[in-house]
């Protein structure tokens, strides 16, 4: 049986299709995109891809990502960010999160995941290690625990804090609460929970 389409563009929908949260029919609408449209534009996401690895590294210091070649992340080396507060995050796009709020003036963590043992995750993989490292080389007096109000956020908040002890550093957590136009009933636990723990006195 003849092929329905050529093998260049099945090519490219499995390889778009094994993107986290692209399904076979968004594949076929990328692909079929890239084909209609001006042949350069293909070109340069091709071209871009291509130098993707190469062009990135981690700071040394916090595992943010970083331009090839740079020691360290400018959000560490800016004499305006305070060294003795750490966002402690996952992911460096977290790290992106934060900063578009513009009321951070710390400096950041990256752990490179969280805690998953059904995901044979576990805390050596991560970078927590290098972060009680940290906090005794700078001096650091708070640590913000900034993971996702998850199970495995929860539980690596949890061994994190377990893991400073009984140094002379604050251990806070990012404040939980429920978002606006969610009703209670559609609520999870943890955020009910974290909400619960986060209430306020009305004035």
């Amino acid at each position: 049986m003849a092929a329905i389409l050529p093998p260049a563009l099945t090519d490219v929908i499995d390889a778009l299709g094994k993107l986290p949260g692209v399904g076979p029919r968004t594949a076929e609408r990328y692909a079929y995109f890239l084909v209609r449209n001006d042949p350069a534009k293909a070109l340069d996401l091709a071209q871009t891809l291509q130098h993707l690895q190469g062009g990135i590294g981690y700071c040394k210091k916090t595992f943010a990502l970083v331009p090839a070649g740079q020691e360290l992340s400018g959000l560490y080396t800016d004499p305006k960010r305070d060294k003795t507060i750490v966002a402690v995050v996952a992911e460096p796009f977290d790290i992106v999160a934060l900063e578009k709020t513009a009321s951070y003036t710390g400096t950041y963590h990256v752990l490179g995941g969280l805690i998953s043992p059904i995901d044979g995750i576990g805390p050596e993989q991560l970078r927590i290690a290098e972060l009680i490292k940290r906090i005794d080389e700078d001096n650091v007096h708070e640590i913000i625990l900034a993971t996702n109000a998850s199970v495995e956020g929860e539980s690596t908040a949890l061994y994190i804090q377990k893991q400073i002890g009984d140094r002379a550093v604050m251990v806070s957590r990012l404040a939980r609460g429920l978002p606006i136009g969610v009703d209670l009933e559609y609520a999870d636990q943890i955020t009910l929970t974290r909400a619960l723990e986060g209430r306020q006195a009305l004035s």
